[in-house]
């Protein structure tokens, strides 16, 4: 125990922010995450930086915009010198401990060039988007080999579950009547049951391993931020008995999507559609293999989560713990005739976000729903606060939360932004798209959503007489449409010509430059009077610094 809190930072890969009963699903129950937002905040309007899972964690882990870090697609390198969270935290005598996924590829050629050896303390910190890695899963995919930084692998092999791969032979894949393994790759097999009992899945094992690490903490003294960043229910979509028979095609909603979206003028929307994981997942018999795995992945999410709060609550940490439950993208699941995530839709760019503070400061806000408009950046700043760390403006782009967890007001955006570059897709093929053009950027007010694409017109949608973001404003020359897009363009243009990569202008560089600016450079001055009307100081007093 600390006088100061800790933080548990959950994260739930590819969560949409409406299947949560406390949001309003109908059929999907998560009595203890509703049961987190009854005792804290929950934000109705929170948004990534990107909708695809690399970028949007790099903004989350440092703070920063995607054009700030430059960490723009999955598997784009974190450059050295990048500061994250686990990097202000220390300066403060704090920990930043990793329990499950990043999707953090490290700089190999910059630790090189600046020769850091990447097994060093400094090199793994580096290596791990500034975590200490006691458990790091990010997955693998069917032909991966073994990685050496997952033990969940060797977890099984101990269990008995031995194969070469046994990530995708038991945790994702299932058996059919005749005993055949059959990989969950393939959307027909969601509905299996996964190949390994529900106390060795993957949600079960990191649920566990932040116990670990957890108790390990408990002697160490130090303040701690604990990342446990659970891989599902990102695909494949699988999840173990009991879960993957608990719904069925009766649970699924009809998808958020019209005819006329398929009629679209637009190149890039068109190409969206055309696109191998959009066009599977705008068929019903998809939908209803996969919905009902993705309900269960999250149902047993859910349970997890209750067995890790109660155990908390036995071990006395719940009293001095703040707990964030968020995910770093949403999943189409055929709404909008898409699949997966990569484009601006409520349910791929908007996500969940609880926010429990124990603290007494937080008494008056317990079960509070906020519709401010907040990003993922505004947790790093957050939980720095929360632990002591000095505010770092120069760096962190997000804002701190805390007025709103306290209720002591002073929080307000104009807009939120998010990017994605698509130039590894589908579309950027289909449409012969450069890489250097292949380029959108969102920005939202909290009604209009305006989507920038680079090379086409834009994307507009009114979320106040559309919710469903059903009709593209985006050619209408109506007056109000033609206003809001030329405001927020101009939105875009301001803030994208903002100080976005001026990191080390720390507050005494700044005073330095302010002092030099005033009196220590000798350009302008005529003679010896007018030097010391200006400067109240005596000309033969100056320093040999400043002199021609």
């Amino acid at each position: 125990m600390t006088t100061r809190p800790n933080v548990l930072w959950i994260m739930a890969d590819q969560l949409r922010f409406d299947y949560l009963s406390c949001a309003g699903h109908p059929h999907l129950h998560t009595p203890h995450i509703d049961a987190l937002a009854a005792r804290g905040v929950r934000f109705t309007n929170a948004y990534v930086q990107s909708p695809v899972c690399g970028p949007s964690r790099m903004s989350a882990y440092t703070g920063r915009y995607v054009r700030s870090h430059g960490s723009t697609w999955n598997g784009m390198p974190l450059r050295v010198g990048e500061p994250t969270l686990g990097d202000h935290l220390r300066e403060v005598g704090a920990r930043a401990v990793l329990v499950g996924k990043t999707h953090m590829t490290a700089d190999a050629e910059g630790m090189a060039w600046l020769g850091i050896d990447p097994e060093s303390e400094i090199g793994v910190r580096v290596s791990e988007c500034g975590f200490e890695p006691f458990e790091r899963d990010d997955g693998l995919h069917p032909d991966s080999p073994r990685q050496n930084w997952s033990a969940y692998d060797d977890y099984l092999v101990a269990q008995g579950y031995v194969s070469e791969n046994p990530w995708e032979d038991f945790a994702n894949s299932g058996l059919d009547a005749d005993g055949e393994l059959l990989s969950a790759w393939l959307l027909k097999h969601s509905r299996l049951a996964a190949n390994v009992p529900e106390e060795h899945s993957e949600t079960a094992y990191m649920t566990d391993r932040a116990m670990d690490f957890m108790r390990e903490a408990q002697s160490d003294g130090r303040p701690w931020v604990c990342h446990l960043s659970y891989i599902k229910p990102h695909w494949p979509y699988i999840v173990p008995a009991p879960y993957h028979d608990m719904y069925d095609e009766s649970h699924i909603l009809p998808p958020v999507r019209s005819g006329a979206e398929r009629e679209t003028d637009h190149p890039l929307l068109r190409a969206y559609h055309e696109a191998r994981v959009c066009k599977s997942f705008s068929r019903d018999h998809v939908r209803e293999h996969v919905i009902p795995a993705y309900m269960g992945l999250i149902k047993q999410l859910d349970d997890n989560l209750g067995r890790l709060f109660a155990w908390m609550d036995e071990q006395g940490m719940s009293e001095n713990t703040i707990i964030a439950f968020t995910s770093d993208h949403g999943d189409y699941m055929g709404d909008h005739w898409m699949g997966d995530k990569d484009f601006y839709h409520e349910m791929a760019v908007k996500v969940p976000l609880i926010i429990a503070d124990p603290r007494p400061e937080a008494e008056g806000t317990r079960g509070l729903v906020s519709d401010a408009l907040v990003e993922m950046i505004d947790l790093a700043p957050t939980f720095m606060a929360a632990i002591g760390c000095e505010a770092k403006p120069h760096v962190i782009e997000g804002r701190d939360l805390t007025p709103i967890l306290h209720g002591s007001g002073g929080f307000s955006r104009r807009y939120v932004i998010s990017e994605h570059d698509y130039h590894w897709s589908d579309m950027a093929r289909s449409l012969n798209q450069p890489q250097e053009d292949a380029h959108t950027v969102m920005i939202f007010d909290g009604r209009w959503k305006y989507i920038r694409c680079e090379g086409y017109r834009p994307v507009l949608f009114d979320l106040e007489t559309d919710p469903d973001e059903l009709t593209d404003l985006g050619a209408s020359q109506a007056v109000d449409p033609v206003a809001v897009r030329a405001r927020m363009e101009a939105a875009l243009l301001d803030w994208a010509r903002r100080h976005h990569t001026r990191i080390t202008a720390t507050p005494t560089v700044l005073a330095r430059q302010k002092k030099a600016a005033e009196t220590g450079i000798l350009i302008g001055f005529w003679d010896e009077k007018e030097y010391e009307e200006v400067t109240g100081k005596p000309f033969d007093s100056l320093t040999p610094v400043g002199r021609p």
